[in-house]
């Protein structure tokens, strides 16, 4: 699969996504500083959301639309005024895409209607990603799957069943290339709730690429992901939690993002391939192994015994294996303290 002339699969490094979302607190200058960023810490690609509080709800009080759970990090404020606080405004889209294609970052974002795949279309973006809290919403990824780019499709909350019909609606309606991301919708969302060997089973079962969209504080979870063969890595990012955001409780600063790149390339460098005995790196090292050394100065037709044949390093004599077998038996030459034991002794 190709997105935005990026490899991704098996055979790649996994694709590092950084969602800014509304961590650019409504300032473009911040907006464009994040992309500088996230490119200085060598990920992919960055990512946004394009919804206004119009598309997403409505301008309501009442308890539908507000938020009354008390670990959330929104409790008690209503949805059309979080929504309203966190868009990115559509007239810094052409603004954000530039500076990425300048840094030579995939710029794309998440649509949350119709309209806004009409917006995105307007810019010719690579592929387009499903919120995990539109997973369900059919219309959405009928009409997105329809410019047959690639779509990428958070699974939070997702059945199986619902995410079978997600998969089912994209294919039929046009999307050939598609990657699911592994998600948990609470934000942080802990480890233990995690569950990322879900990972290779959700690769199997729908026969697609498989990633994940993590909202963990730290990298610990997402490297362990890429073990289990996630080819695709969503990270909210932000560039000082201190200085607040919709969701910096739970985005990465820079030094930490710049982390999750490294440590995630470490890891999908150390799955190779499955290999037995020294790789061409380590062949200079099996001369350190133990072998068969002469300890004392020995004459031809004395035998090797416990007190004149040891198990030493380095590994130039016969393996450690043969040493019962040895004991007992006559040389034939002399040989000095420090020989490494070989057949021509005997």
């Amino acid at each position: 699969m190709n997105i935005g002339g990026r490899e991704i699969g098996e055979q790649q490094e996994p694709m590092i996504v950084a969602e800014m979302s509304g961590n650019h607190n409504q300032s473009l200058e911040r907006a464009l500083e994040m992309v500088e960023v996230a490119s200085q810490a060598g990920v992919d690609a960055v990512k946004l959301q394009t919804y206004t509080a119009d598309t997403m709800t409505l301008d309501l009080q009442h308890d539908d639309f507000v938020i009354d759970d008390a670990k959330s990090l929104w409790k008690n404020q209503s949805l059309y005024d979080l929504y309203h606080e966190a868009y990115t405004p559509w007239e810094w889209h052409q603004a954000i895409f530039d500076r990425c294609k300048e840094l030579g970052l995939i710029g794309f974002s998440s649509p949350f209607d119709e309209s806004a795949v009409d917006f995105l279309e307007s810019f010719d973006v690579p592929c387009y990603k499903i919120a995990s809290f539109e997973c369900t919403d059919l219309p959405l990824i009928k009409k997105v799957a329809k410019t047959r780019k690639p779509i990428i499709i958070s699974t939070g909350m997702a059945t199986v069943a619902e995410i079978a019909e997600a998969v089912e609606t994209a294919r039929e309606a046009g999307c050939n290339d598609l990657i699911l991301l592994k998600c948990t919708s609470t934000y942080p969302a802990s480890p233990e709730n995690t569950n990322i060997q879900t990972i290779p089973h959700m690769k199997k079962m729908f026969d697609c690429q498989v990633g994940l969209s993590d909202h963990t504080l730290g990298t610990g979870v997402a490297i362990a992901s890429v073990a289990l063969g996630a080819s695709f890595i969503e990270k909210h990012f932000t560039l000082s939690r201190a200085e607040g955001g919709v969701d910096s409780a739970f985005s990465m600063e820079p030094d930490e993002l710049k982390n999750l790149v490294d440590e995630t390339k470490c890891a999908w460098q150390g799955l190779g391939t499955v290999h037995y005995g020294p790789t061409d790196a380590e062949k200079d090292s099996t001369k350190l192994r133990r072998s068969l050394y002469v300890t004392k100065d020995l004459q031809a037709g004395d035998r090797l015994s416990k007190e004149n044949m040891r198990v030493i390093r380095p590994g130039y004599g016969l393996p450690p294996k043969y040493y019962d077998r040895l004991l007992g038996k006559e040389v034939n030459k002399e040989i000095k303290k420090g020989t490494p034991i070989s057949w021509d002794h005997f």
